[in-house]
């Protein structure tokens, strides 16, 4: 079933509302409505505004479409020989990416574009609604530029929401370090810019060090692009202080934490005028726990970062070597019931908390008047059951710009 973005859309009989507005409201018995592709009311199910469409929720839960602000969707090949041997006892080192390089470097234009479209729509029939993916496994000019155009152009169709710049996500085997910088930082950089938003390095040993990480965010920054770091993931290390020193908007995975990260992270959001919903921003802390399950690495403490006083986003990491999942459904089930978080944290950190970390919260990530009409149905009458009933189906429906996708 579908709907026109131009109609206005009516859903009544909520059981509960999950907005993740200012207030954290949870509205009982309530009703929305879309117009134009943007939410026109929010309030009680008795009160809905006349529509041109009308939907009974039939007492089911809604949320805010997920904002899934972590992936690696443009890829080809398979690594599950990879995963099966990690499950066996063999640890994760970053090295696997070169055989998914191979296999997407070979891939057609045709081919790519038609699985990253096929990702894109499992993750929207998980309830995912806003989308983020990075280049990554071109590492070469020519293919990181055609992965940031083909990426661009699915951002264009209205598939795909913001796109990160990852040149810097490995050295390519048999590649000198500093001649693959120094390409990094210039003529692919130079050649992806007009197709991306932002630009990443995984700072990580197996990966860039901490100076080669800090030319790779200087040159993008020079080059106009928000600013993400994969960081301390496989230890403690540079990732999390790099990424707050130099104004990144996040730092994902943040498995390993010192004393001094924790207070860094917290630090970034109470600092002179910022804050966790406008003006200057912070650094949101990042976790990916299907990530954590597949490297059998600690999970991420999302709870220590929370109580410290840091934001924190959820998002699946999907991608074919250690996550390979979109189920936002599972990431959020997965820290309600081994990372200590609430339902309402884990809730708020997959929907707004995500939206903070790609500099969207203004347009998505809560349910209210004014923002993209992006609402997830649950087939659930309250929300406590993506934790209560773990792997089952739990998405009845979705809207994303006020259009019915599920």
């Amino acid at each position: 079933m579908s709907s026109k973005n131009n109609e206005s859309t009516a859903i009544f009989n909520i059981s509960e509302l999950h907005t993740q507005d200012a207030e954290s409201r949870v509205i009982k018995d309530a009703g929305i409505v879309f117009e134009d592709g943007k939410i026109a009311w929010v309030g009680p199910s008795k009160d809905v505004p006349a529509a041109d469409v009308s939907v009974d929720a039939e007492g089911k839960a809604a949320l805010p479409g997920w904002v899934d602000s972590h992936t690696h969707i443009i890829f080809d090949g398979d690594r599950s020989a990879e995963f099966e041997a990690r499950m066996a006892g063999e640890s994760y080192s970053a090295g696997g990416i070169n055989v998914t390089t191979e296999a997407t470097r070979a891939a057609s234009d045709e081919r790519l574009s038609g699985l990253v479209r096929d990702r894109i729509r499992q993750a929207v029939d998980g309830g995912t609604t806003y989308l983020e993916t990075k280049t990554g496994y071109g590492l070469q000019v020519a293919e990181e530029i055609r992965h940031a155009k083909l990426a661009h152009q699915l951002k264009e169709d209205g598939e795909l929401d913001t796109v990160t710049f990852l040149g810097a996500h490995l050295v390519p085997a048999g590649v000198d370090a500093d001649e693959y910088l120094a390409d990094v930082n210039g003529p692919m950089l130079e050649g992806v810019t007009p197709y991306v938003d932002w630009a990443d390095v995984f700072c990580e040993r197996g990966a860039f060090n901490e100076d080669q990480s800090r030319s790779v965010l200087q040159h993008a920054k020079d080059a106009g692009l928000g600013l993400r770091v994969h960081g301390n993931q496989l230890g403690e290390g540079p990732g999390v202080r790099l990424a707050v020193e130099m104004g990144a908007t996040s730092v994902d995975h943040v498995n390993y934490l010192s004393d001094s990260d924790v207070e860094a992270l917290a630090g970034s959001w109470s600092d002179g005028d910022r804050d966790n919903g406008t003006g200057q921003r912070g650094t949101v802390a990042t976790c990916l726990p299907a990530c954590d399950l597949s490297t059998r690495e600690q999970l991420a403490p999302g709870r220590r970062l929370l109580d410290a006083g840091a934001v924190i986003a959820l998002a699946s990491n999907c991608n074919p070597g250690t996550s390979y999942t979109s189920s936002m459904n599972f990431c959020v089930g997965t820290a309600v019931l081994q990372m200590g978080l609430s339902l309402h944290e884990a809730i708020r950190a997959a929907t707004l908390g995500g939206a903070i970390a790609v500099g969207a919260d203004d347009e998505v990530g809560s349910l209210e008047v004014g923002k993209r009409a992006d609402l997830h149905l649950l087939n659930a009458p309250a929300a406590i059951h993506l934790a209560y009933r773990p792997g089952m189906p739990m998405t009845h429906s979705v809207w994303r710009r006020g259009v019915r996708a599920v």
